[in-house]
């Protein structure tokens, strides 16, 4: 169950207690003027929140309401808290748009267990959409003062960064996914998809408003994110549901860039026409149109996926997109659906139950929150949930990088460490400072 939520004055409660109908949330959203580069606002303090995209999209920082939770009812626990946070928050809101009025931002747990994950009611979001910006402010009982929006003072480089492998060796991780190939040789399951990590050491502590930075600056078609020390620039949509629309960008099979225009548009089609990497990415499909459809009245699924072309790596991908049965149905919204499609097969396996099980027993480490979903959601249900990949946890001096790569029948161990290193490029070089 959830563990204790956490107003901005610091007292604490159960999550789901009447603490929201005796100090409801107090909210008010006003159309403001540019005020700059959204990452740009972010203060120097620990609890700051991110999802930003082509310089769209929402940041945050202070703590109006918080929810802690872990286990296989985590995302359950999580909707409850949320449901009764919007039931009883008291709010004005002069620009209604999706990520307007009361916000949540959310991180979750990969695995079952132990499965932390948050929720996050920042004291203040500034989003932007288009030409329209906006700053909205939460209390707990009433409206905080606020000072005027600045640009803070610009982030201090990481200095000494030294990177170390995480949990095993990339040798050992080669012998894992030889381990995976054979079982599902054997026919005990289709695709697993087997992650690794890496760790990063600074000589001081490291603010995440650097590679915050520079991932949106080098990944600007990646959403970048961060809540609660997990960071990142996910190229993948798990889902977004605005107005009754729902789509998802499905992301699997994946070929290293060489920086040669020419050499990378040969190997694009070398990734379209691969039967390993086309398998793998039917899979992933398959198993997001199937989580989808109990949900959607009516869907588009692509028959062949496209090539997305990042600066490091390319993928095929799918952007799948459906229609909500009942827009205005409680248990429709955005978190609803990303919890259907979790795990997919992009970042699970085929079949899921099997695949997971073979993560637990061969990975060798705890996911943590990498992988699962993270994003953000409104009262209405609107939202965006991606999944945490390309991504790092800070603590303090320290930064654990995750890398993932799907494994089937075809897949070649050496291959596969390659393409993990490549996933690794970057957060990696997000965190190059002065040495």
């Amino acid at each position: 169950m959830s563990e204790p939520s956490r107003s901005a004055s610091g007292s604490a409660g159960p999550a789901t207690d009447g603490d929201a109908d005796s100090a409801p949330l107090v909210v008010r959203t006003v159309r403001i003027e540019d005020a700059g580069p959204l990452l740009s606002l972010l203060p120097d303090i620990p609890d700051t929140t991110a999802w930003v995209r082509r310089g769209e999209g929402l940041v945050g920082w202070g703590v109006a309401a918080e929810c802690r939770t872990s286990g296989p009812e985590r995302f359950t626990d999580a909707k409850q808290w949320w449901a009764e946070h919007v039931r009883t928050a008291v709010v004005r809101d002069e620009v209604d748009q999706p990520g307007t009025g009361v916000v949540c931002f959310g991180s979750f747990g990969f695995a079952d267990e132990p499965g932390d994950s948050v929720l996050v009611v920042p004291e203040v979001v500034v989003g932007r959409r288009g030409d329209t910006t906006w700053l909205t402010t939460i209390g707990v009982g009433s409206i905080p003062s606020s000072a005027p929006l600045v640009t803070a003072e610009g982030p201090a480089a990481p200095r000494g960064v030294r990177f170390a492998d995480g949990a095993m060796s990339g040798t050992d991780w080669v012998g894992v996914v030889a381990e995976a190939v054979r079982r599902i040789g054997d026919g005990e399951l289709e695709k697993v998809v087997l992650a690794r990590d890496m760790v990063a050491t600074a000589d001081q502590d490291i603010d995440v408003r650097w590679p915050l930075h520079r991932l949106a600056a080098s990944y600007p078609m990646c959403w970048t994110f961060h809540v609660d020390r997990l960071f990142g620039a996910t190229p993948e949509m798990l889902v977004r549901r605005e107005r009754g629309l729902v789509t998802s960008r499905v992301l699997a099979g994946t070929i290293r860039r060489t920086g040669d225009d020419a050499r990378d548009l040969a190997l694009a089609a070398t990734l379209a026409r691969s039967s390993k990497d086309l398998e793998e990415h039917e899979y992933a499909v398959r198993s997001v149109a199937d989580a989808l459809a109990p949900h959607c009245s009516s869907m588009n699924v692509p028959e062949s996926p496209f090539v997305l072309h990042l600066p490091n790596v390319m993928h095929l991908a799918t952007d799948v997109a459906g229609v909500v049965h009942d827009a205005a149905d409680p248990a429709g919204t955005s978190l609803d659906l990303a919890t259907a499609l979790h795990p997919s097969a992009a970042v699970g396996g085929t079949p899921t139950d099997l695949a997971t099980a073979l993560i637990t027993e061969i990975e060798g480490m705890d996911r943590g929150r990498y992988a699962g979903p993270v994003g953000w959601m409104d009262a209405t249900g609107d939202g965006e949930w991606g999944l945490a990949l390309r991504s790092a946890e800070i603590d303090g001096r320290s930064v654990r990088l995750f890398a993932g790569c799907g494994i089937v029948a075809e897949s070649d161990p050496e291959s596969e460490l390659a393409e993990a290193q490549a996933k690794f490029v970057p957060v990696r070089d997000s965190l190059a400072g002065m040495s």
